[in-house]
């Protein structure tokens, strides 16, 4: 039950990192650029710090997820200790 929650939990990190990244903009235009201005936020700024806090709180999440997969702590393995 927990593996399939994390599993979910990846995926949707992983394409909400995906786009959160596509929406940055390289010469600081940001989400001003889609339909001109970002009305849900006061200023260009915000929305950019904003975007950033996102995609750094995404990045964690996927990150140490994807460390919790890779570790192997959901499904430890079983010591078979042989009979004399």
């Amino acid at each position: 039950m927990l593996e399939t929650v994390l599993q979910v939990l990846w995926a949707a990190s992983a394409i909400g990192l995906i786009l959160l990244v596509l929406l940055h903009s390289p010469k600081g235009d940001g989400l001003g650029g889609i339909g001109g201005q970002a009305q849900m936020f006061t200023s260009t700024k915000s929305a950019e710090t904003a975007l950033n806090r996102a995609t750094w709180v995404l990045f964690i999440t996927f990150l140490s997820i994807t460390i919790i997969f890779s570790a192997g702590w959901l499904n430890p393995v079983e010591v078979v200790v042989p009979q004399p």
